[in-house]
């Protein structure tokens, strides 16, 4: 075979093999905890089994299915996002669960970090400003079997009083300030996570002792702003 003939066999085997098969949403998922999540030192072992069992792929767009166990956000529609994985692990690692507890999270979106919750604490409380997403989230979790989850629509900066105290709250959404609503409705030995902040936003966690307050600011965030009542008092 002349050298010109061997050039023309290998460039044909160059264009006739076949592409490396597209990864799986199991492998993505067990790829995201372990370089994007274990990797930033996330250590809590039921907040990893969690991150490791929900479908992140579902409560995305369909269009951006490919994309879900990527290290970034990503838009769900109404001006709102689905959070960057790392950042649903540490919140949910920052609450401290141990499992059983009674949680309320304040910006439903579709529904992922509600369903990352529910793996851990016993039930669910969760509140989403548009009636769209509400809905959409409330028939997610259904379909997916999420069970102890209650979904309402509303506004999440006066929490869910009837349902109060909660063990944890977690807002998914920056306040300009601390809504003191949410701190109000925590159990006595609570945790409260939220970002706050408008152009520079911090990750603050609030727990109780009594009728008082400790807060410490634990990461720099972006989130989208919370919306509602606590941009007019």
């Amino acid at each position: 075979m002349t050298s010109a003939a061997a050039l023309a066999v290998l460039a044909l085997a160059a264009c006739t093999t076949a592409p490396p098969p597209a990864e799986g949403p199991d492998a993505g998922r067990e790829r995201m905890v372990k370089e994007q999540i274990e990797g930033r030192g996330v250590k809590d072992p039921l907040t990893l089994a969690a991150l490791r069992k929900v479908p992140r792929h579902h409560f995305v767009p369909e269009a951006a299915a490919s994309e879900a166990y990527g290290d970034f956000p990503l838009p769900i529609g109404h001006g709102q996002t689905i959070s960057q994985p790392y950042i649903v692990a540490f919140m949910t690692e920052t609450l401290g669960l141990r499992g059983g507890e009674k949680v309320l999270e304040v910006g439903t979106g579709s529904g992922y970090q509600s369903a990352v919750l529910s793996e851990i604490a016993s039930r669910v409380y969760t509140i989403e400003i548009v009636p769209e997403l509400a809905e959409e989230a409330r028939a997610r979790l259904a379909r997916l079997g999420y069970r102890n989850v209650e979904v309402r629509s509303g506004d999440g900066y006066l929490g869910w009083p009837e349902a109060a105290p909660f063990d944890s709250i977690i807002v998914t959404a920056a306040a300009p300030r601390i809504p003191e609503p949410l701190k109000q409705q925590l159990k006595d030995g609570g945790r409260l996570v939220l970002p706050v902040g408008d152009e520079y936003q911090e990750l603050i966690l609030v727990t109780r002792h009594g009728s008082l307050y400790d807060e410490r600011r634990v990461l720099p965030v972006r989130f989208v702003p919370m919306t509602g009542a606590v941009r007019k008092d």
